[in-house]
């Protein structure tokens, strides 16, 4: 497949660097910064060209005209539409991606229908991230909590405790705490490595458990993981910019929200746009501000502004101050890591949620859906099944006659309305929605291949 990345910020590298390392893409890499671009062709495979990603010479000489994908990713909401706008005009280029990151356009859905703006698919990060930490705050206790087969079944990921009743027992034994419970754990990580899921692992204490399981049902699943996780009631957010302006608004009539923004103008104005949330003007690290505003009474307390540093620094003193749990909004991949091993909870990357988002636009096969997980090295991935017995290897077998690749493992069926965990017997069927786990990404093309749409 060709694809055609615009922007070589840090959401189109983090494309770039996923996509290329597929052995079916070819990938171009357009970018005004040519120091950018040389630093992203030592480390990829890529092509790059040097110029403005909206101008008809730069895309032509990019290859628009053959390109099977244009995922445009550069800073500016306008560039991206317009050069989506122009590779239609002008090469005819079948699917085209934005990232559109205003409201003032995202909320207006007539801008994108099919008479509209020639944007196939937009993408905010910034309604994904708030989605996502939105999840996390209602399901305590979670690492990660991601929807598939529109919300019917939810992949979550949880730190096991010492106190919950599972930990130290067979896995085979979660049946009998649940009886009446469909639930599949599909991976476990234990001190960064992967422990088969097998019916005799036994869950450690401090194991990052990976299960499906419907969405009324997380809760109950996670209490057998670790004990003493509270409701969350009380939040402070740090930071007024999109995410956190959006988080707030989402949350102030559920929960009580305090939020905190720097800059007094700004500050004033989501005040007037907030109706229950309380905004406070302030540095979100000064420590006199947060013991004056109770954080060791916070449940949660989520940084989210522009800067990672002061994400990090903020979310570390809340902790510190008695917040029960903080998380924090980080760009470099490089910090995600560092700061999850020390005081901070959850470390929220914009670039791996963005970027399941937009895989499911890329891959082949007819895959509707794909998350990103511990950090880009799994994945896990929404397939529709097509064909019949005679012209697919999946249709009408059991899930253990499934000539999957090593790592990769499919932890339930959705069949119109029914969610079914995947067991060895499980028969799949056309128009199934198969969700697979894949513990190394190195066997996309595999899994891939499956699933792509039988030809006669």
């Amino acid at each position: 497949m060709k694809i055609l990345i615009l922007g070589a910020g840090q959401v189109g590298r983090t494309a770039a660097s996923h996509l290329s390392r597929e052995e079916a893409n070819e990938v171009t890499v357009v970018d005004n910064n040519e120091e950018a671009l040389r630093d992203l062709q030592e480390r990829l495979e890529v092509r790059t060209v040097v110029g403005n990603a909206a101008h008809p010479p730069v895309l032509e000489a990019a290859g628009a005209g053959e390109a099977d994908v244009m995922v445009a990713l550069t800073s500016s909401d306008e560039v991206n539409m317009m050069a989506c706008e122009v590779a239609f005009a002008l090469f005819r280029t079948p699917t085209k991606i934005a990232r559109i990151r205003a409201a003032e356009y995202t909320d207006r859905a007539e801008l994108f229908g099919a008479d509209a703006l020639a944007v196939d698919v937009f993408i905010s990060p910034e309604r994904l991230v708030t989605e996502y930490v939105e999840r996390l705050i209602h399901h305590p206790g979670t690492l990660q909590v991601l929807d598939f087969a529109d919300g019917k079944v939810r992949l979550v990921a949880v730190r096991a405790r010492g106190g919950g009743p599972l930990v130290g027992h067979k896995l085979r034994e979660l049946s009998a705490h649940l009886p009446k419970m469909e639930v599949r754990v599909v991976a476990i990580y234990r001190d960064g490595r992967s422990v088969a899921p097998e019916g005799d692992a036994v869950i450690g204490e401090g194991d990052e458990v990976f299960f499906l399981a419907a969405r009324e049902d997380i809760a109950r699943v996670t209490s057998e993981m670790r004990k003493g996780d509270e409701t969350v009631r009380r939040i402070v957010i740090a930071g007024g910019g999109n995410i956190g302006f959006r988080l707030a608004k989402t949350l102030e009539h559920s929960n009580q929200v305090k939020l905190i923004e720097r800059d007094a103008r700004r500050a004033r104005r989501i005040s007037e746009l907030l109706e229950k949330a309380i905004v406070l003007h302030g540095d979100a690290a000064d420590e006199e501000l947060l013991i004056e505003e109770n954080i060791d009474s916070a449940n949660v307390f989520a940084a989210m502004t522009n800067s990672e540093e002061a994400n990090i620094l903020s979310a570390m003193l809340a902790k510190r101050l008695g917040a029960h749990k903080v998380m924090a909004l980080i760009n470099k991949p490089s910090y995600t890591e560092l700061v999850e091993a020390g005081s901070i909870d959850i470390a929220v990357s914009p670039q791996t949620i963005t970027i399941g988002s937009l895989l499911a636009h890329v891959r082949r096969g007819d895959v509707v859906r794909v998350h990103a997980l511990r950090r880009g090295a799994a994945e896990a991935i929404e397939a529709i099944v097509h064909g019949d017995e005679r012209s697919s290897r999946v249709v009408g077998r059991m899930v253990a006659e499934i000539p999957l690749p090593e790592g990769a493992s499919i932890g339930a069926v959705v069949r119109g309305d029914t969610v079914i965990m995947a067991h060895h017997d499980t028969v799949v069927r056309a128009d199934d929605h198969v969700i697979l786990f894949l513990a190394d990404r190195r066997h996309l093309e595999a899994v891939e291949k499956l699933f792509l749409r039988a030809t006669r």
